[in-house]
């Protein structure tokens, strides 16, 4: 018994994308899956949000995650982070970098350069 491995079960995963990492140490994940309608057999979209533990704030709103079922951690979080599948493309613009650089958009007011 002692030298035997300890047997674990098999935890449930999802993938989703993060739709919300505002809180601390938690993301939204929203999982999309294909299924045909019961009466109509029409495959339709169906999605569910799930809260997950993330203890770095490493995902960030985007990313393709994995979440791994564990036990209940607060009323709502079920699951945690397992890996991050593929990072968000980020297409923020810095505005520092592009006024440094002096190629900064001009910002028109609202009705400038109309002809009357």
């Amino acid at each position: 018994m002692a030298g035997e491995a300890q047997k674990t079960g098999n935890k449930n995963e999802k993938v989703g994308q993060v739709v919300s990492a505002k809180m601390s140490k938690t993301i939204v994940v929203e999982v999309t899956r294909r299924v045909p309608h019961p009466l109509y057999k029409r495959i339709v979209t169906k999605r569910k949000k799930f809260y997950a533990h993330d203890e770095q704030s490493q995902a960030k709103v985007g990313d393709v995650v994995r979440i791994v079922e564990c036990r209940p951690l607060s009323r709502l979080k079920r699951w945690q982070l397992g890996e991050i599948v593929r990072k968000a493309v980020d297409t923020g613009v810095d505005r520092g970098a592009l006024e440094a650089a002096g190629a900064a958009p001009e910002i028109r007011k609202k009705g400038a350069g109309r002809k009357s």
